[in-house]
């Protein structure tokens, strides 16, 4: 029935401003739209909502995550832009805080301004 349909992710948040300047001007999405409720982001193709909500607990878990082809590349230029990668204490967690699954996946973890869990993986 939806397999045909787009999907859309939501992230919440209780600050546009610092979300915008997170999302926009460190990840690099374009902004599409904004009203009083979400501002609305292009993730190569795909709608991301980050919704204003009055409070919430960040996950512990990944809410967003990118597959990337080239993950030294991609943290490296995360972390030229002032983001922290999260340690996990993994094995098999580098210096970089790249996780190598034991499937071969490898996996870094850093958090937006309200606490979200995101996520940037290279599959084997």
């Amino acid at each position: 029935m939806l397999a045909s349909a787009h999907i859309m992710g939501f992230v919440p948040t209780r600050d546009f401003r610092k979300a915008r300047d997170f999302y926009e001007g460190v990840l690099g999405l374009r902004v599409t739209g904004i009203d009083d409720f979400a501002l609305a982001l292009d993730a190569n193709g795909i709608m991301v909502r980050v919704t204003k909500v009055p409070q919430f607990k960040p996950q512990t878990f990944t809410i967003l995550g990118w597959e990337v082809p080239d993950i030294e590349k991609s943290v490296a230029g995360l972390i030229e832009r002032g983001v922290h990668m999260e340690p996990y204490g993994l094995s098999g967690q580098d210096e970089l805080g790249i996780w190598t699954a034991p499937g071969g996946a490898r996996v870094a973890w850093f958090k937006d301004p309200d606490g979200n869990t995101l996520s940037v993986t290279q599959f084997k």
